[in-house]
């Protein structure tokens, strides 16, 4: 794994640790629920703008993207 590849992992699982406090679910809920809904698949597409972001900023964008994919977690 490259450094790049490296960095956007390390900031995935900060986004769904941060998202599963938020919801107040454990990190594992979130995960599954934010891989349900297309979250992490857009954290990943989007991680050079994302993390240049907040990570409340990340994961309100993440919750609004799992919403439009029939989560139903809202703000």
């Amino acid at each position: 794994m490259g450094k790049h590849q490296s960095d956007i992992l390390e900031y995935i699982i900060c986004c769904v640790g941060v998202f599963a406090e938020r919801f107040s679910l454990t990190n594992s809920q979130a995960f599954k629920y934010m891989q349900e809904h297309q979250g992490l698949t857009f954290l990943q597409k989007h991680y050079n703008i994302l993390h240049t972001l907040s990570l409340d900023d990340a994961v309100e964008d993440c919750a609004r993207i799992c919403l439009r994919h029939g989560g139903a977690l809202t703000l």
